[in-house]
C-alpha cells in the first residue's frame, strides 16, 4: 500500500531552519566553555526534552531558533553570556544496498546524497536514483532524488530511507554488452556464408 505525504503549509515547505521540532528529533546543543551542559538530547514521543540546569521544555511549538532563544534566556541565570548552539539532527534508518545500514542521526540541511555517505554510501549494486522513504511500514509517495536536501523532503525522525539495488541489466552491462556484440558478430558471420 501506498502512503501520500501530506502537503506541506505554504510556509513549513519553504527552506529554512525553522521547521518546527518532531517527535524523535535529537537536539544537539553546544554551550561554548561548558561541556557538561552539552550534548545530544532526544525530543520523546510527547515533545519534551531535558536539559542539564534548566529541566524540562516542551518544544513542539518551537523551531530550532526559538528553542536557542529560551535556551540563551533560561541558560543566562546560571552562566554568564551564554554562547549556545543549537542543531537539529532527523533520526532515520538508513536500510537497503548501503554499506553500514542502520540507525542514524543526521543533519536536515544536508542532501539525502550527504545522508547515505553517514551510512557508508550505496554499494555497487545499489541505485541511490531511486531512494524510497518508507513510514510505519508504507512507502512515501513522494518525488525525491539523492541531490534533494531532506529539509525540503518530508522526512521525518521515524522514517526508511531504502536504498533499494540496481535492476540486473545495469548491474551487468558487460556481460549485457559482450551478449549482444556476440550476438550481432554471430549473425553477420552467418549472413556472409
Amino acid at each position: 500500500m501506498l502512503f501520500v505525504a501530506p502537503a506541506l503549509p505554504a510556509q513549513e515547505s519553504n527552506r529554512t531552519s525553522e521547521q518546527f521540532l518532531r517527535p524523535g528529533d535529537v537536539i544537539r546543543l553546544e554551550i561554548w566553555r561548558e561541556p557538561d551542559m552539552s550534548g545530544n538530547f532526544d525530543v520523546d514521543e510527547a515533545g519534551s526534552v531535558i536539559f542539564p540546569r534548566v529541566g524540562e521544555y516542551q518544544v513542539l511549538s518551537d523551531t530550532p531558533a526559538s528553542l536557542q532563544a529560551r535556551l540563551l534566556l533560561d541558560y543566562g541565570q546560571y552562566l554568564r553570556d551564554p554562547n549556545i548552539d543549537v542543531t537539529v539532527l532527523r533520526r532515520v534508518r538508513i536500510i537497503g544496498a548501503v554499506n553500514e545500514p542502520g540507525l542514524k542521526m543526521v543533519d536536515p540541511t544536508v542532501s539525502i546524497l550527504d545522508a547515505l555517505a553517514v551510512a557508508g554510501g550505496a554499494t555497487p549494486q545499489g541505485d541511490p536514483n531511486k531512494i524510497r522513504i518508507i513510514r510505519n511500514g508504507q512507502e512515501v509517495a513522494v518525488d525525491i532524488s539523492a541531490a534533494t536536501v531532506i529539509l525540503d523532503s518530508p522526512i521525518q525522525s521515524g522514517d526508511q530511507i531504502f536504498v533499494p539495488d540496481r535492476s540486473w541489466v545495469s548491474r551487468n552491462a558487460g556481460v549485457v554488452a559482450a551478449g549482444i556484440t556476440g550476438t550481432v558478430s554471430l549473425i553477420i558471420a552467418v549472413l556472409i556464408r
